[in-house]
């Protein structure tokens, strides 16, 4: 069984937030900041990846995504400034080892 991530992008500090999830981090990014793949990422900007969490299984990231997308906004802000209280693009953490 092949393991997944659940992510949070953002258009700015506390701005409009996605939580999404994928099973390669790096391309789905990727794919965001190139403006492809989702229609909410296109309208808000949505470029910067602020939080990322890596599951074993693509089921465990399911269900974390599934409980993500019902916190309130407190939480999931919260959540980001815990390990990314500046919100700083993460991107080259996940693309450069």
């Amino acid at each position: 069984m092949r393991g997944g991530w659940t992510y949070i992008m953002a258009n700015r500090y506390r701005g409009t937030i996605h939580i999404g999830l994928t099973p390669d981090i790096a391309r789905r990014v990727a794919q965001h900041r190139d403006g492809k793949g989702s229609a909410f990422i296109q309208r808000y900007g949505c470029k910067a990846i602020v939080h990322a969490e890596r599951y074993d299984s693509i089921d465990d990231a399911i269900t974390r995504e599934k409980a993500l997308k019902k916190w309130n906004r407190d939480w999931k802000i919260r959540l980001i400034e815990e390990q990314n209280p500046d919100w700083e693009d993460r991107y080259a953490d996940l693309v450069i080892p």
